[in-house]
């Protein structure tokens, strides 16, 4: 809208995406939350006398909600006072440059860019998988569980193994690898397992759970070595896959990447149809909320800006906001070692 073009936003949900809604921000206010218990045991030794102190999860639930609510209306706002209409309608393709709103009207554009983002995926189906959580119901749970089970070895899993045990809940981490954190250096996957397993946290690896049953309102997870776990809930954290269903992708001829399930796009984010484009997460490439914004922006720049950009996903920084937290660019020692014949590593 910014360089004068006429833009329509389809919006299903809710403005803001995974990372305002489900994802980044209200993570990042769950895990500034679990460190307050931590900060209370440390004043002491800081002077500070602190009477009994008692945790509310519905208090910060709701808060949580406030927060979100004000940021999607300064979302929307900001979408709005560009010059483009939001549409709050599922949008469907019918051709190249046809688009069907969920209302029954019909659009059509000269251009189409699909940014629909992506949504948990629970991995292969097993007995009693219905009664697993992802972290989307996670942040609205009506009472903090006692005891949870969370499988997965990622940025997600860990993070909110953090922020339960944070808030005083028995957690255990269920991961298929030899190790949490695959494809982050070795000396940073040991030092921050040490360290979870240092606040309680039992991490369980090298195995998965094959089966969850329910009693009232406990779980028992079943893992692959024999052994189970009771708990009040259990979650899933094994990765995301691409929103690609029921969007109209192959009557429009935009073209899926067998490798990844992902919308297939060039590094003009340019899919298999001329005019339609695809940015985010929906890609499959690389699933932070700052490249899907770099997508965007280089999409702009390039087919209405006049200034062509392609975006450079060789050097991305990331971070895991486990607890303790990790930064991380560039390559890892082992991908340095294999690609460089000498290597240095410093260490502090």
């Amino acid at each position: 809208a910014g360089y004068g073009a006429r833009v329509m936003v389809a919006e299903e949900y809710r403005m803001g995406g995974t990372c305002v809604i489900r994802g980044c921000v209200p993570k990042k206010l769950f895990v500034m939350g679990s460190h307050v218990h931590q900060e209370i045991e440390d004043a002491a030794g800081f002077g500070w006398s602190i009477g009994e102190v008692s945790f509310d999860w519905a208090t910060l639930v709701a808060n949580k909600d406030k927060e979100i609510a004000r940021l999607e209306r300064a979302y929307t706002t900001n979408v709005e006072k560009s010059g483009a209409t939001v549409a709050k309608a599922r949008a469907v393709l019918e051709d190249a440059h046809t688009l069907r709103l969920a209302t029954g009207e019909k659009v059509t554009a000269k251009y189409i860019l699909i940014a629909t983002g992506g949504a948990p995926n629970h991995g292969p189906v097993i007995p009693g998988i219905e009664h697993v959580i992802s972290s989307n119901e996670a942040f609205h749970l009506k009472e903090l569980p006692k005891r949870i089970v969370i499988q997965g070895g990622g940025y997600i899993a860990l993070e909110f193994a953090g922020i339960f045990a944070g808030y005083g809940s028995d957690v255990t981490v269920v991961y298929r690898g030899e190790n949490i954190l695959r494809g982050f250096d070795e000396d940073v996957r040991k030092h921050v397992r040490a360290e979870m397993e240092k606040r309680g946290i039992t991490i369980l690896t090298g195995c998965t759970v094959t089966k969850v049953d329910k009693h009232g309102k406990d779980f028992t997870s079943h893992l692959s070595g024999g052994s189970s776990i009771a708990s009040d809930q259990v979650m899933f954290a094994i990765g995301r896959h691409p929103a690609v269903a029921n969007l109209g992708l192959e009557t429009a001829g935009v073209a899926i990447n067998p490798a990844n399930g992902g919308i297939q796009v060039d590094g003009w984010s340019k899919t298999s149809v001329d005019n339609i484009y695809a940015v985010g997460d929906v890609t499959h490439r690389f699933n932070l909320t700052p490249v899907a914004i770099r997508e965007g922006h280089a999409f702009a720049d390039t087919v209405f800006g006049k200034r062509p950009v392609q975006v450079d996903h060789a050097t991305i920084p990331t971070a895991v906001f486990s607890q303790p937290e990790i930064g991380t660019v560039g390559l890892t020692e082992e991908e340095a070692r294999a690609q460089f014949s000498h290597v240095d590593i410093y260490k502090t």
